[in-house]
């Protein structure tokens, strides 16, 4: 087993490295020295726009020096990309650090692909949640006073433009290049799916809770409904409308496939 694997510890689910481990593993025998590195690691992290204080977790040690006495050591507990901008800052005249450059950077694409892979099954699982409150509410609106179709189409819009800002269907789907015959949600963001399921789920709760007939009053419900959750995202800095749209759902589930099948 590579000795980067035997000093990794796992807390939680959350997996580290000691520096002071790494620092032996590593070839370099002053903590000095070593900091040195841990420092240009931290600046190299900062310039990718990550987050510092997540990767380099600081801590501090007792050790004991014998007879009784002890003394504060300070330490880190590293992530795994943590550890492979340590080891891209290294020495690279030490065959440790070149070894560790490809440990790291081997498993860091592992993860990657991991996460990706997370990611893409969880951003399917939303559109397919989605789909099935769109069934529900088109189900009670149908109910309700919405008796044709292009009635719903009006309503579905009325979502749309509370949720973005005052831009309709047609508008959205032109600036983000969509396909006409397809849905504007094949092509969202996890984060839209369940701000869009999250609209639809309250109004859905509104309209059955209030009792709500007729059109206008159905239309106005799911646009207050938007207008609300589109202020939610407002607040934390996120603008619906200049999201990118993302890779076509249905091209997404092939490729899931595919790599399944491997």
């Amino acid at each position: 087993m590579n000795e980067l694997d035997v000093i990794k510890k796992t807390n939680n689910d959350f997996e580290y490295w000691s520096a002071r481990e790494l620092m032996k593993v590593l070839g370099y025998v002053e903590w000095r020295k070593f900091e040195m590195v841990i420092e240009k690691a931290k600046q190299s992290c900062a310039q990718s726009d990550h987050d510092v204080m997540g990767h380099f977790v600081g801590t501090d040690k007792m050790v004991d020096l014998g007879l009784g006495s002890k003394r504060k050591t300070k330490d880190y507990m590293l992530t795994r990309y943590a550890c492979y901008l340590i080891a891209q800052n290294g020495d690279s005249r030490k065959t440790e650090i070149a070894k560790a450059q490809t440990y790291f950077a081997v498993q860091t694409r592992k993860q990657e692909i991991v996460e990706e892979k997370e990611k893409t099954i969880k951003r399917i699982e939303a559109r397919e949640k989605l789909k099935e409150t769109e069934r529900k509410i088109e189900s009670t609106v149908y109910k309700r006073g919405i008796k044709q179709s292009r009635d719903f189409a009006e309503f579905k819009d009325k979502h749309i433009r509370g949720l973005y800002g005052g831009i309709g269907i047609r508008t959205l789907k032109n600036k983000r290049k969509i396909p006409k015959d397809r849905a504007l949600a094949d092509f969202d963001s996890f984060l839209e799916l369940k701000a869009k399921d999250f609209a639809l789920a309250m109004t859905d709760h509104n309209i059955k809770e209030k009792n709500l007939v007729g059109k206008p009053k159905l239309n106005q419900e799911v646009y207050e409904n938007s207008v609300a959750t589109r202020r939610t995202l407002l607040k934390r800095g996120i603008l619906p409308e200049e999201l990118k749209p993302e890779k076509d759902i249905l091209q997404t589930k092939g490729e899931l496939k595919e790599k399944s099948d491997q």
